[in-house]
């Protein structure tokens, strides 16, 4: 199985759908599937968000994204922290 890469957008009550709060990625390969949200550290790490999500847990609303759309949201997120 080679190695899929979703990418997702989420939105909670502090962000919209054209400004979305963050971004996750899932990974699923041959050992498994894992999630990670690129931080404020702008660094990629696991969380748990998902998951949550899809266990009912409703605070964020998530959707999926192409990969360059995950590229826009990061390179946001990079200029926020970098005070541009």
């Amino acid at each position: 199985m080679p190695t899929k890469i979703t990418y997702f957008a989420f939105v909670n009550e502090f962000s919209s759908k054209e400004r979305p709060g963050g971004v996750v990625r899932r990974t699923e390969s041959e050992e498994g599937e894992y999630d990670e949200a690129f931080t404020r550290s702008l660094v990629w790490e696991r969380t748990p968000l998902l998951y949550s999500f899809e266990r009912g847990n409703r605070d964020s609303v998530f959707y999926e994204i192409t990969e360059d759309e995950a590229n826009q949201i990061v390179e946001r997120i990079r200029r926020i922290v970098a005070g541009e």
